[in-house]
């Protein structure tokens, strides 16, 4: 799918599902629930902490694409260096996703042609992100910052598209929504590796119909 697709597609649906600490054996179950639910852009987060965690990263996002197609978004999360996004394309990812402002992450996205979505909490980060090619800036951790803050940033930068991340739960979207906020991405309150584990993938499809619910009224 081209990049401005599925830009398109995130800023339609407003949600990106972030999957993190799930085995890729169980991915399919996981982005099939997700998918049901109304979901269909999944963002799956490196693991730092081994090397197997890294390569459990890629093959999730192979085989999401293998099996899903263009049906469904996949990105990569927590990219911290150009390599990893190297990786991470080469895996089949359609934007990267990172926790901070890292200049040489966006330049390597956006010349592999990909969205570009790097984290920050500062208005400085922010502009810093954008003027560097971001397509969507991620205030994270969304949750400690508060919907005062966002709106206040949000409504400073309005050029600026900002995802609201840490923290989003079904109760608080839509007064991010109100603060000026233009998609989020929901982490442990939708997917958990406790859920996946238990097999509870009835659970992840109602809680994203309940996310898609309230988004679908924006």
């Amino acid at each position: 799918m081209e990049a401005s697709q599925v830009l398109d597609s995130i800023c339609q649906e407003k949600a990106v599902a972030i999957v993190r600490g799930v085995l890729s054996k169980d991915m399919t179950e996981v982005v099939k629930a997700l998918k049901h639910g109304g979901i269909t852009n999944v963002e799956v987060t490196f693991n730092h902490n081994s090397d197997q965690g890294m390569a459990n990263t890629l093959e999730s996002i192979r085989g999401i694409k293998e099996e899903f197609g263009d049906s469904v978004n996949v990105g990569a999360g927590t990219v911290l260096s150009p390599r990893e996004v190297e990786q991470a394309v080469g895996a089949g990812a359609e934007y990267i996703i990172s926790p901070n402002t890292n200049v040489d992450v966006i330049k390597r996205t956006k010349e592999l042609g990909k969205i570009s979505i790097p984290g920050a909490l500062s208005p400085s980060e922010a502009c810093l992100a954008w003027e560097n090619g971001a397509d969507i800036v991620k205030m994270f951790p969304a949750g400690a910052l508060g919907v005062s803050y966002l709106k206040a940033v949000s409504h400073s930068l309005s050029h600026i598209p900002l995802c609201a991340v840490g923290g989003i739960t079904v109760e608080n979207v839509e007064d991010f929504l109100k603060a000026g906020i233009r998609c989020f991405g929901i982490g442990g309150n939708l997917v958990s590796p406790e859920i996946v584990k238990n097999g509870e993938f009835q659970r992840i499809q109602e809680e994203a119909g309940r996310y898609r619910k309230v988004l679908e009224r924006y």
